[in-house]
């Protein structure tokens, strides 16, 4: 070191030394920044003087605020439409959102056809002088979308890490709301970059779609485990998991205003049933990250199923029969760990009284952290393996997935409770 210091004739004895030359060449960065920040000023002051409106929402877009009653026409959905998948209820939430929030920009990792996340008649973002063919498109596409740069659906290709990346450079720059989607296994490509949006606090949505062993036939290289778990131990990654269409919808409304750090929606491939909220809690549960969907009553529940995803419904179906046979049961949703632990200890306590002991998780996924949740004496169904090639409903009962494994669980955990 001392020799190529003195090579340059620099001094040896410093041990953080900048060269006068060197100093003088980054000086004039800040005077060619004025000038250019100066020049861009002047063509923005006189855009704001010729189209005030137009400039208003530019800067509105730029503060990422979202536009009044954006979220009006989201759906609700009811069991008349019959099961839907998660990742076709976020489909459709895309849609609806894509409408009213014009700075919603977005697209998929290779897999728009599978994660449901093209927006329809929005362009295609590229080059606005060729086309594929060659030649110079029209300024509208032939499906009525925008050709060139006002297209708002980004071809990121097979490079998850990379899309994640410019998903958040896209939101540091501001003025637009990016998302990126893929299979929820494939997450482990991403995480560098989502590890890097995390610390930054950048306002990233991830679309994380086929989000466990029921996807089915494409076996272990395809279906997550241990993807929940690593995700869930990421600082300020906030994780939703919904149980059906109507908290899928919910969970796009807490993404598109959780603006402190990316936000990571976990969808099926396969339907589930709409839960009928004339008769459950309803939807909006979703936003204190887990709570009360089904009880018996005012009195202290013996046993407690806390579910996510599409596990909800089976512990729904498990728990009606637990209460025919004379059990105290309740059912908790939890979509999210992040926002339940934010919750006020009063709130987290009357969902998961410490009273109750008996309790049972059942997440399709890594059973790792669920002890925090169910305690010493409670009983976690999870998924310990790398899951396997067959049909999902297949899958999913060889890993212990049925209404029968579930009661005998249950039953199992009162009875040591109760000794």
């Amino acid at each position: 070191m001392r020799l190529t210091k003195r090579a340059y004739d620099w001094p040896e004895d410093r041990t953080f030394h900048v060269p006068a030359e060197a100093a003088r060449e980054f000086a004039k960065v800040g005077t060619r920044g004025a000038e250019l920040r100066g020049a861009w000023q002047q063509v923005m002051d006189g855009y704001r003087s010729a189209h005030g409106q137009l400039a208003g929402e530019f800067d509105r877009a730029m503060a990422g605020q979202l536009p009044p009653d954006w979220d009006a026409r989201l759906p609700t959905y009811t069991p008349q439409h019959g099961p839907v998948a998660t990742r076709d209820a976020g489909g459709k939430a895309i849609e609806v959102v894509a409408e009213s929030v014009p700075t919603l920009v977005g697209g998929s990792a290779d897999l728009d056809p599978s994660t449901r996340t093209m927006m329809k008649g929005k362009g295609d973002f590229q080059s606005a002088t060729v086309a594929k063919d060659g030649q110079t498109p029209p300024t509208q596409g032939a499906a009525g979308g925008v050709w060139g740069y006002a297209g708002r659906n980004l071809h990121f290709g097979i490079r998850e890490h990379a899309m994640t990346a410019i998903l958040t450079g896209m939101a540091h720059h501001g003025g637009v709301i990016p998302f990126g989607a893929t299979f929820l296994t494939f997450s482990d490509y991403m995480r560098p970059s989502i590890r890097l949006a995390a610390l930054s606090a950048a306002h990233v949505i991830y679309v994380w779609t086929h989000d466990s062993i029921a996807l089915g036939e494409d076996g272990p290289t395809h279906q997550p485990v241990e993807q929940l778990a690593s995700l869930r131990a990421m600082p300020n990654l906030l994780v939703l998991r919904p149980a059906d269409a109507n908290e899928t919808v919910e969970a796009w409304r807490i993404a598109m205003q959780h603006t402190t750090g990316p936000v990571g929606l976990v969808l099926t491939r396969q339907k589930i049933p709409v839960l009928d909220r004339t008769t459950l809690a309803p939807a909006a549960g979703t936003a204190h990250g887990a709570y009360v969907l089904a009880d018996t009553g005012g009195r202290l529940p013996e046993l407690i199923l806390i579910a996510t995803g599409s596990e909800v419904s089976l512990a729904l179906e498990a728990h009606r029969q637990l209460v025919g046979e004379g059990v105290r049961s309740r059912v908790v949703s939890m979509p999210s760990w992040e926002l339940f632990e934010a919750q006020s200890a009063a709130y987290r306590e009357a969902v998961l009284p410490p009273a109750v002991h008996a309790r049972v998780s059942v997440e399709a996924g890594s059973p790792f952290g669920w002890e925090r949740y169910v305690g010493p004496t409670g009983a976690i169904i999870g998924v310990n393996g790398f899951g396997a090639s067959a049909p999902g409903p297949v899958v999913m009962a060889k890993h212990g997935f049925t209404v029968e494994h579930v009661v005998a669980t249950a039953k199992a955990v009162l009875a040591r409770q109760h000794h």
